[in-house]
């Protein structure tokens, strides 16, 4: 079971951008992903866990992910074979 979390921190105001992110995910892993959760978790915090495994710390990045490379992310993880079209990775 593939299985998405998006940590935030609500006091930062990140949820709006968390719903989003969490929409783009649903619509693009539609069949792939059976479970996307929103966690309001500690000041500062900006992470996406994918199957257990770290895909994006805002704290370690030092910035939000853009929304391609969260899908190309994402995907590595849950999904490898699925091509993201033109959100794809340009080699």
């Amino acid at each position: 079971m593939n299985k998405v979390t998006i940590k935030y921190c609500p006091k930062c105001r990140w949820l709006l951008r968390s719903t989003w992110m969490a929409q783009e995910l649903l619509i693009t892993f539609e069949a792939e992903i059976q479970e996307l959760s929103l966690k309001p978790s500690g000041v500062g915090v900006f992470e996406v866990i994918a199957n257990d495994s770290l895909v994006w710390s805002r704290k370690e990045q030092q910035r939000f992910p853009e929304m391609k490379e969260l899908k190309q992310l994402i995907r590595d993880v849950i999904a490898p074979d699925k091509s993201l079209g033109h959100s794809d990775k340009k080699n």
